[in-house]
C-alpha cells in the first residue's frame, strides 16, 4: 500500500463507519422515542375534533405519521389520516383555516423550506390531548 493511500485510510474507515451508524446515534431519536418524550408523565384524554390554532406555540413532526401541537402544558397528538408521505420535518407547514380552529379533516400544505415549492399535503386526524398527570398533595 502506498504512503498516500495509507494516510487516507483512517478517513476512509471513519466515513464508512459513520455511514453505517443509524441516525439516532447522531442525536435523532426514533419516532417511538420522540412520541414517548412528548407524552412522558402525561395522560391521554378523549380525542378532540378541533384545536384553537392561535394558542398553539410549538409543533413537532414525528416520523411522517404524526404532528404534535402544544397549547399551554398540553400536547395534542395528531395521527394523520392521509398524505403522510409528504410530511417532512425540514418542510414548512402552511395551514389555511376558515376561522381560528384547526380541525380533523383539515389539510396542511407542506412547502419546501429552501425552494418555496409545495411538496404535498396531509389530512389531519383527531387531536388526542396529553395533559400532565395531576399530582396528589
Amino acid at each position: 500500500m502506498s504512503p498516500s493511500v495509507r494516510s487516507f485510510l483512517p478517513l476512509i474507515l471513519a466515513a464508512v463507519a459513520a455511514a453505517a451508524c443509524p441516525a439516532q446515534a447522531f442525536g435523532k431519536d426514533d419516532p417511538a422515542a420522540q412520541l414517548a418524550k412528548i407524552t412522558e408523565g402525561r395522560v391521554a384524554g378523549d380525542p378532540r375534533q378541533c384545536i384553537d390554532l392561535p394558542q398553539v406555540y410549538n409543533t413537532q413532526i414525528i416520523n411522517k405519521t404524526t404532528i404534535a401541537y402544544r397549547i399551554g402544558n398540553t400536547w395534542y397528538v395528531n395521527k394523520l389520516r392521509s398524505g403522510a408521505e409528504a410530511l417532512d420535518s425540514d418542510d414548512v407547514m402552511v395551514t389555511r383555516t376558515f376561522g381560528s380552529q384547526l380541525c380533523e379533516l383539515d389539510s396542511v400544505k407542506m412547502v419546501d423550506r429552501y425552494g418555496g415549492f409545495m411538496r404535498g399535503f396531509v389530512v389531519l386526524g383527531p387531536f388526542v390531548p396529553y395533559k400532565p398527570v395531576a399530582k396528589d398533595h
